[in-house]
C-alpha cells in the first residue's frame, strides 16, 4: 500500500509519528530537522482544511535535511511544487518515519529533487533554520545548494565570453566615437 500515491511519487506507507495543524511550515522543518527524521511530511492546505478538496504536498527527508518535493495539485516537483506551501496557513501536517532502505530507493528518482535548504530558505524566512538544514546536508548534496550567482561565478568559459565580448563592443564604440587611440590593449 502507498501512502502518497500521485503519478509522479510513490512513497510507501510509514509509521505516523505526528499530526498537527500549523500555520507556518518552518515549525515542522525545524521539528525535521531536530528529530533528524528519514521519511516524509504530508502538507494539507487551509482549503483542504476547511473541506475545499484541496491536493496536498509532500516534503521527504533524509535525516531531517530535505530531499524531495511534490505537489498533487499540480502534479510538479522538485523546487517549483514548493509554491503549494507558499500560501498562508494552517496547514495540516502528518510525519511519517521510514526505514532507511525505502527512503533510499524512493530518493533514486531525482525528478523531484530540491536543494537541502531550499525549503526552509523559500518557506520558513528563519535564516537560522537555513543555515541547520545546510550544515546538515551531507557533503555531496551541498553542491545542490549554490545559488545562481555562484553557479555564473564558477563558469569561467562563460565570463570569458562576456568579457570578449564586452571588449568587441568597447572597440566598435570606441571607433565609433572616434576614441580608438585612447583604448589600451
Amino acid at each position: 500500500m502507498t501512502a502518497f500515491s500521485e503519478a509522479s511519487l510513490r512513497i510507501p506507507a510509514g509509521e505516523l509519528l505526528r499530526s498537527r495543524v500549523v500555520s507556518d511550515v518552518g515549525t515542522t522543518l525545524a521539528a525535521v530537522l531536530d528529530r533528524e527524521l528519514t521519511g516524509y511530511a504530508v502538507f494539507e492546505p487551509q482549503d483542504s482544511l476547511l473541506g475545499g478538496g484541496g491536493d496536498a504536498a509532500v516534503l521527504t527527508f533524509e535525516e531531517g535535511v530535505p530531499v524531495l518535493a511534490y505537489d498533487a495539485g499540480t502534479d510538479r516537483g522538485g523546487p517549483d511544487a514548493l509554491a503549494a506551501l507558499d500560501a498562508a496557513g494552517p496547514y495540516r501536517v502528518e510525519l511519517y518515519g521510514l526505514a532507511a532502505a525505502a527512503v533510499e530507493r524512493l530518493h533514486r528518482d531525482e525528478t523531484c529533487r530540491v536543494p537541502p535548504a531550499r525549503p526552509a530558505d523559500r518557506l520558513a524566512a528563519d535564516p537560522e533554520l537555513v543555515e541547520r538544514t545546510r550544515a546538515a546536508a551531507p557533503a555531496d548534496r551541498r553542491e545542490d545548494e549554490r545559488t545562481a550567482v555562484e553557479s555564473f561565478l564558477a563558469d569561467a568559459e562563460r565570463i570569458d565570453e562576456i568579457r570578449a565580448e564586452a571588449r568587441r563592443e568597447a572597440k566598435s564604440r570606441a571607433a565609433e566615437w572616434g576614441l580608438s587611440d585612447q583604448l589600451e590593449e
